[in-house]
């Protein structure tokens, strides 16, 4: 879900994910790209693009946060040598 408001509304998307300094990013690079789009129109699609990685990436910190996390509490998994 949070990646369809991603594409669709790029600065509600990272706003809602926590990322309120990309949403601001986002809003700039919306401007600057309506603006060149004109010329090339491609550029319409880089906030979408921008918010989609934005999300992906807090996603996968959050998701390597919690595994570290269960290595701290519970220890390395059976077999691991290091």
């Amino acid at each position: 879900m949070i990646y369809i408001l991603a594409v669709l509304l790029p600065p509600i998307g990272l706003l809602l994910n926590g990322q309120p300094f990309s949403a601001i990013l986002n809003l700039v690079l919306i401007v600057l790209c309506v603006i060149f789009g004109l010329i090339f129109p491609v550029l319409f699609v880089m906030p979408s693009i921008h918010a989609v990685l934005a999300v992906a990436m807090k996603r996968e910190d959050r998701r390597h946060r919690e595994i570290v996390d269960a290595i701290r509490e519970h220890g390395p998994p059976p077999g691991f040598k290091p």
